[in-house]
């Protein structure tokens, strides 16, 4: 009979990619993978330890397993496991922790985990190895792993400490995963990675060069880079994305604070001249372009002033949308060793400013689009028997359902905002 093992998330997209790399580890004739919410015999969490909150969702998502299935094997994998594997002893029903290497080595401690006893595999070394993956979902979209690690150790960031130093696969290992992907029918890529822009480190290659390479493979639709530095998108990389066919007029930077003086803190090796610049250059030769940030609020330190600088240059930048977190402390980052903090209530005040402030740009980028022509990736899912899917540059539209555009790209005219945020649309005879 076989066991029955199941599969959950906490984080981020690099994170998926590679839960699903592990997953295929387990062979069909000996596991049956299941929903994370069903009966099973084995339950994987790969964790997330960016914020104190996605640690705590990660403890209550095992501790509601546990209370759900007591005789189930419960694994955590993972960031989370690798920084802080003594964490796990407090969570009962925990049986096996492994850290960010030994996850990918999941089958061989399956038999550890016969005793009731928990099980911490040594999470102190990190992997020099670059470990390929990528994610097959609903096969509309493909999230693929093509770098891992960072050397940038921003004085708020635990990330170099669970992943290690930044390497990626050689490009033509990856130009084969992708015709691997396209033969499995999924039409959109995205690529992932801790730090994307710096891949080619570890094989003496050029993001750019991976990306003309990706460009030429038959069979993807599409192309999306997940996130990219500010110093490390060029203007080659924006010039060719603006006449591929294939590469998304869709950039996510990452900007953490609109003060300089909180990024020479942060330790960000960018200046907001240089990010401005960056947004101007996009603009410049993709005026469609859908532009996403990343802002922190309530880094030590930050006074109000600080604050509404920081206020002022997103209200004025070209962006789309942007996604905001207040300031969270972690365990041996530099940060902790800066004076002022700020109160929690007040980093929260600050991050819903932003929020509001960006939901009005949000509504402002997709109005501009309205009445016009597009062409949407139309998702596998079937809610209330509707159908959705994104522009190229990333507006979530939501159209009548009908099976013959699933996973199919099709052009549609934007017609209006619904109240959910989606945007009305119908298909171009």
């Amino acid at each position: 009979m076989k066991k029955r093992i199941a599969f959950h998330t906490v984080g981020c997209k690099l994170n998926f990619s590679e839960t699903s790399a592990i997953s295929k580890l387990f062979n069909e004739k000996e596991f049956e993978i299941v929903d994370f919410k069903d009966d099973a015999d084995f339950y994987v969490l790969n964790t997330c330890t960016v914020t104190k909150n996605a640690e705590k969702k990660c403890r209550q998502i095992l501790s509601k397993v546990h209370n759900q299935r007591q005789d189930a094997k419960i694994i955590a994998v993972g960031c989370y496991s690798q920084l802080k594997p003594e964490d796990f002893k407090q969570i009962e029903g925990v049986s096996l922790v492994l850290g960010s290497e030994d996850k990918f080595k999941i089958n061989d401690y399956l038999e550890q985990i016969e005793t009731s006893e928990i099980q911490i595999n040594e999470c102190s070394g990190l992997t020099k190895d670059f470990h390929s993956a990528y994610s097959i979902g609903d096969r509309t979209r493909t999230f693929l792993k093509i770098q891992d690690g960072c050397d940038y150790f921003c004085s708020y960031c635990t990330i170099p400490l669970a992943r290690g130093r930044s390497r990626n696969a050689h490009s033509e290992e990856i130009v084969k995963q992708v015709k691997e992907i396209a033969q499995k029918g999924s039409k959109e890529i995205i690529l992932t990675g801790v730090n994307v822009g710096d891949f080619g480190r570890s094989t003496n290659e050029k993001l750019i060069d991976l990306l003309k390479k990706l460009d030429e493979v038959e069979g993807i639709e599409r192309f999306r880079i997940s996130s990219i530095e500010p110093n490390l998108i060029t203007d080659e990389i924006i010039k060719f994305i603006s006449v591929s066919e294939k590469f998304m007029p869709h950039f996510h930077i990452p900007l953490q604070s609109g003060n300089n003086k909180i990024l020479q803190l942060m330790k960000r090796r960018y200046d907001l001249d240089l990010f401005t610049e960056r947004v101007r250059v996009i603009k410049s030769l993709i005026p469609e372009a859908s532009i996403g940030i990343d802002v922190i609020l309530g880094f030590p330190s930050e006074s109000i002033s600080d604050f509404e600088s920081t206020f002022n240059f997103i209200e004025n930048i070209d962006i789309s949308y942007l996604h905001a977190f207040p300031y969270s402390e972690r365990e041996n980052t530099n940060a902790l060793k800066i004076a002022d903090s700020v109160p929690q209530s007040e980093r929260y005040r600050r991050c819903n400013e932003i929020i509001s402030m960006g939901e009005k740009k949000k509504k402002s980028f997709i109005q501009k689009s309205l009445g016009n022509e597009l062409n949407v990736l139309y998702e596998a899912n079937n809610s209330k028997n509707k159908l959705h899917g994104y522009t190229s540059n990333y507006i979530r539209v939501e159209t009548q359902y009908n099976k013959d555009v699933i996973n199919k790209v099709v052009k549609v005219k934007l017609l209006e905002i619904l109240e959910n945020g989606n945007v009305l649309a119908n298909f171009v005879n």
